[in-house]
């Protein structure tokens, strides 16, 4: 099982925290799924 994540910060200036977090579940999720 690979441990490949990708991040992307797209205005995080602009976000809120918990829309980060939301963001870096999602990516997760969609790897842990794709894989």
């Amino acid at each position: 099982m690979s441990r490949e994540f990708l991040f992307s910060s797209e205005s995080v200036s602009e976000g809120h925290p918990d829309k980060v977090a939301d963001q870096i579940s999602d990516s997760v999720l969609d790897a842990i799924l794709s894989v």
